[in-house]
């Protein structure tokens, strides 16, 4: 690499965490999530010292199974409501629903009450963490400007979720050697509450999408969302290596567990620290990561990501030693980092806004079924063939997958490539400049490619206007009344005064040399552009100064409409 192609990969991964600063709603969102996180993580800690007091390493998968089955059940019937409303909303009251649930558990804890109960309000406190992530991961793109900006809000996310990793199991150590887990589970519902505060002021305008049928159910809709990944090979690809990825992390909380206080004979910390070790090696990777940013390989990424997931679990069990086992579970947080930079974006680029949250609601189901067979599985395979035999067993899961998977990732990365190139093209446009990535991303998906011949016309006076059109390549001439009134060249676009004011066409508009354009009809290009406040008003300044511009002057002018 050269010297200004390393200031490039630099400067860029600078500005992943720069942008996230400087934009308050992204700041907001993603402290939120960390405060979330960070919850989780404590509580898992806590909650799986809890089980393994009852029952050992069974009552460990168990109750993760238990956790996760009724989560994957309601994750895709209840994401549908953050396609419906403003999605902090959700977050919000998600947030307080775990903090509520996860205090419960520390005075049922605290006072020695049973431990169904704790086990029941584990369950509660899962099924609003599900609902967490995909309207977290619905609302990222309505802040963001670009899939660069995307790319690098997935980044900032990845080391939060890293830090909460590290951060949720070392401070559950901390309290664990100086109080008891009673403590863990208060400290994890405070931190919900702060989650949940941070939403209170995000203040942005949400882009523009068609409202439910007022007869559609929730069932309905999650069934809507269901039938859009399985008709998109390149959706059903990436949430199945998540469930693969998802699987190991299940078999992860059991195998932590044992590995710590039986194969390495470190106590009831060990598993915080083990944990712990994730998070360590999913902040340098995250780290590592944001200099992947503008990268045009996330496919490739991913893939290396989930790899990671699997190898070094392996490794662990044919030499498990104490040292080693951190480093190789810090390489397991890496691969961490790595998905969640390159699979969260594939799959919002994939999807379309209006069903986003559904398509994460499915990403979550899959996760948390998976997360709890893993469990369950691990825990079945320590009882009948040893600690060592399941890790490597569990270990090769991950690996195999992603070599198989490989080109089929490779190809998304090359039709990621032509829609960023169309959404560049789009954003010259400074009418279409401040709209936020689900809505130029809409746009981008409905261009159509015209070629002009040179001497040719566009489109002539009078006519009746469907069309939007922006110039990749070429000059053209605007010709009001039989005279030229403007000149237009590549990135400048025109035909929207036809559209906007429903009118005919006020100018003809010839090739003056051959001219290549992008094309979008008005059925897309007005709901974008009139159903997001920023861009309307920008919308209507245009037109105003196109016509103050010409008609003043000489009434016989016309703008290029």
């Amino acid at each position: 690499m050269t010297v200004g192609g390393l200031r490039g990969v630099l400067a860029g991964a600078a500005g992943a965490f720069s942008s996230n600063a400087r934009n308050p709603n992204l700041r907001r969102a993603q402290l939120s999530f960390l405060g979330a996180w960070t919850a989780e993580w404590a509580f898992t800690v806590g909650l799986g010292i809890v089980a393994y007091r009852d029952g050992g390493a069974a009552a460990v998968g168990l109750v993760g199974l238990l956790r996760m089955v009724p989560s994957a059940v309601l994750a895709p019937l209840l994401s549908p409501l953050a396609d419906r409303g403003r999605r902090e909303r959700v977050l919000i009251v998600v947030s307080v629903l775990r903090a509520v649930a996860t205090g419960s558990v520390a005075v049922v804890v605290g006072i020695g009450g049973p431990s169904t109960v704790v086990y029941a309000l584990a369950v509660l406190s899962t099924i609003a963490a599900t609902l967490y992530r995909p309207a977290h991961s619905a609302l990222l793109p309505s802040l963001c400007r670009s899939g660069y900006e995307l790319a690098g809000a997935n980044v900032v996310r990845g080391l939060l979720d890293a830090a909460a990793t590290l951060v949720g199991p070392l401070l559950a150590t901390l309290l664990l050697r100086f109080y008891d887990v009673t403590v863990v589970f208060a400290v994890a519902a405070g931190a919900s509450l702060w989650a949940a505060a941070l939403l209170v002021r995000l203040k942005y305008d949400a882009p523009p999408r068609p409202a439910a049928p007022t007869n559609e159910g929730l069932l309905r809709s999650a069934v809507e969302g269901l039938g859009v990944v399985s008709r998109s090979r390149d959706l059903a690809l990436v949430i199945g290596l998540a469930a693969a990825q998802s699987f190991t992390r299940g078999a992860l909380t059991v195998l932590t567990v044992v590995v710590a206080i039986q194969l390495l004979g470190t106590g009831e910390p060990g598993v915080g620290l083990l944990t712990a070790a994730i998070g360590a090696g999913a902040v340098l990777g995250s780290l590592g990561a944001s200099l992947l940013v503008s990268t045009k390989r996330l496919g490739a990424w991913f893939a290396v990501g989930v790899a990671l997931w699997g190898v070094p679990v392996s490794l662990i069990g044919l030499a498990p030693q104490w040292v080693l086992a951190l480093l190789l579970l810090a390489c397991v947080g890496v691969g961490n980092s790595l998905i969640d930079l390159s699979g969260f974006t594939l799959l919002a680029r994939l999807a379309a806004d209006e069903v986003l949250a559904r398509v994460f609601g499915a990403l979550e189901s899959v996760v948390a079924l998976s997360i709890g067979v893993g469990a369950i599985i691990a825990s079945t395979m320590v009882e009948w063939f040893g600690i060592r035999p399941a890790l490597v067993a569990v270990g090769l899961v991950c690996p195999v997958l992603a070599v198989l998977s490989w080109r089929r990732l490779r190809r998304m990365d090359d039709s990621i490539g032509v829609l960023d190139h169309d959404i560049d093209l789009l954003h010259s446009v400074h009418m279409l400049s401040v709209l936020p990535l689900p809505a130029i991303e809409q746009l981008a998906r409905g261009l159509e490619p015209v070629v002009v011949p040179a001497g040719r016309t566009v489109f002539s006076q009078g006519e009746i206007g469907d069309r939007y059109f922006v110039i990749e390549s070429g000059a053209a001439e605007v010709v009001g009344d039989g005279q030229v009134v403007a000149t237009l060249g590549p990135g400048d676009g025109f035909g929207e005064i036809a559209l906007l004011r429903r009118t005919r066409r006020t100018a003809t508009v010839l090739a003056r040399e051959e001219l290549r354009l992008a094309a979008v009809r008005s059925d897309r290009f007005l709901p974008a552009v009139l159903g997001y406040t920023p861009s309307a008003r920008e919308a209507g300044t245009v037109v105003e100064n196109l016509l103050d511009r010409f008609t003043p002057r000489d009434e016989h002018e016309r703008p290029p409409g």
